[in-house]
């Protein structure tokens, strides 16, 4: 049974313990499209404090993206493309900006975009960064 998208979610209103954290998203199997939505939604909110996790908040988190690429391993099929084509796609899903991306990587403003163009590579850094923010192995990012 699919329950319904979710909005709204903020990292700083997130319980810190296992079981808080299962009142606001069960951790099971994913068997549809709103089931991953709402998967990815929270673990996009995430992701971007990963430095901040209390113990419970990282083994939610990691069980979460594993359901994510469970999902994602029968049901996506990814178009065929090299790293960089990659994250563009998933910033234009995600609506991020190369100032987005620059900031979920934690570096300047500038790097962002000359990734996007490819006047710069993804670095092994890059990738976990990446990799952390969407719910993929880093991997993902890596020629």
């Amino acid at each position: 049974m699919s329950t319904k998208q979710r909005s709204n979610l903020a990292f700083a209103t997130l319980p810190r313990d296992y079981s808080g954290l299962c009142g606001i998203l069960p951790p099971r199997p994913i068997r549809d499209k709103t089931d991953f939505v709402n998967t990815v939604e929270v673990t996009d909110v995430m992701a971007m404090h990963a430095e901040d996790f209390s113990d419970d908040q990282r083994d939610y988190f990691d069980l979460l993206c594993s359901l994510i690429q469970t999902y994602e391993d029968q049901h996506v099929k990814w178009p065929r493309r090299n790293a960089r084509q990659r994250l563009q796609y998933l910033a234009n899903e995600h609506g991020l900006t190369g100032a987005d991306l620059s900031r979920i990587l934690g570096v300047s403003r500038n790097l962002g975009p000359m990734i996007l163009r490819g006047e710069r590579e993804i670095t092994a850094a890059h990738a976990r960064a990446l990799g952390a923010h969407f719910g993929l192995p880093a991997g993902t990012f890596i020629e």
